[in-house]
């Protein structure tokens, strides 16, 4: 796998979501709302999108 910038900042998302327990959209955890929510708009940009960097930004992701 490329170490690229989005799968760097897929990984720490995913890593976020596994630490805090399973994901269950019927509860209102707004943080893992949150975080649910910016890997889903991660997984709909290419690598090059403004977005991934703004997200790398957010989770501090280098």
């Amino acid at each position: 796998m490329i170490d690229s910038l989005k799968n760097r900042v897929r990984e720490k998302l995913m890593r976020q979501l596994r630490e805090d327990g399973p994901y269950d959209p019927d509860l209102d955890d707004p943080r893992l709302v949150a975080v649910a929510t910016d890997l889903d708009a991660l997984e709909s940009v290419a690598d090059d999108d403004p977005l991934v960097e703004q997200l790398a930004e957010r989770y501090l992701v280098f």
